[in-house]
């Protein structure tokens, strides 16, 4: 289960889906990120998400009010990985704090592979 707010209205109940898919579309949006990847590569080979399934690339764990995530990101050829993790790191933090209210906790950055970019 994920969020659950209550107020005098009744409830709101956000997902771990909901998440995953707002951390997903955030790296997206960050310069250097070719896709996302499978939390599971079989065989070591990386395989691109679509768009339509960016949350299967994202991990979330919720404890005591705090969000854990790990993302599964390829990166483009010739870019600087170090920065790339770090940008997408304050992307996803700052995007679901703001779009849930929650607390991020810590934001994981697995790079499963490397693309030429056209």
């Amino acid at each position: 289960m994920g969020k659950v707010i209550t107020n005098d209205t009744g409830k709101i109940i956000i997902s771990k889906e909901v998440i995953a898919t707002l951390a997903g579309i955030a790296a997206m949006e960050c310069y250097g990120i070719v896709g996302m990847a499978s939390q599971k590569i079989k065989d070591g080979i990386a395989e691109l998400i679509g768009m339509e399934a960016l949350s299967k690339g994202v991990e979330v764990a919720i404890k005591n009010e705090e969000i854990n995530i790990s993302i599964y990101i390829i990166v483009g050829y010739g870019t600087k990985i170090s920065e790339i993790a770090n940008n997408v790191m304050e992307k996803v933090r700052y995007t679901v704090q703001q779009h849930t209210g929650m607390t991020v906790d810590h934001v994981q950055i697995h790079v499963q592979g490397v693309r030429v970019v056209d």
